[in-house]
């Protein structure tokens, strides 16, 4: 059993930045993948950005140069540093996890799910 928690969601100004954490415990064994995803009222989740247990990222189109995303292993914490926030970033963001090193973007290739963080950008 995987338990992961985010945190740092908060509500911020266009063009400002904020970063995000997840904290994952129980069992998480390499190879594995972890990532971000989002998901706004009324619309699908949608993957933003993945890494995996040899360190290589993934991002969706619409955050490259903007979004990182980072592990610290020592701290089993994932984190996604958000700049230079546009309001279309506003959602609730989750964090995820599968127990392989494939780097999807893909829900449903995915096993385990946090509760989710509000990032909400106003203009």
């Amino acid at each position: 059993q995987v338990d992961l928690v985010e945190s740092g969601g908060d509500s911020v100004q266009a063009g400002g930045s904020l970063r995000v954490s997840c904290a994952a415990s129980g069992y998480i064994y390499s190879p594995y993948c972890m990532g971000w995803f989002r998901q706004a009222p009324g619309k699908g989740r949608e993957g933003v950005a993945a890494i995996n247990s040899d360190g290589s990222t993934r991002y969706t189109d619409s955050v490259k140069g903007r979004f990182t995303i980072s592990q610290d292993n020592a701290k089993n914490t994932l984190y996604l540093q958000m700049n230079n926030l546009k309001p279309e970033d506003t959602a609730m963001y989750y964090c995820a996890a599968v127990m392989w090193s494939y780097l999807t973007l893909l829900p449903d290739d995915y096993n385990y799910w946090g509760q989710g963080t509000q990032v909400t950008v106003s203009s």
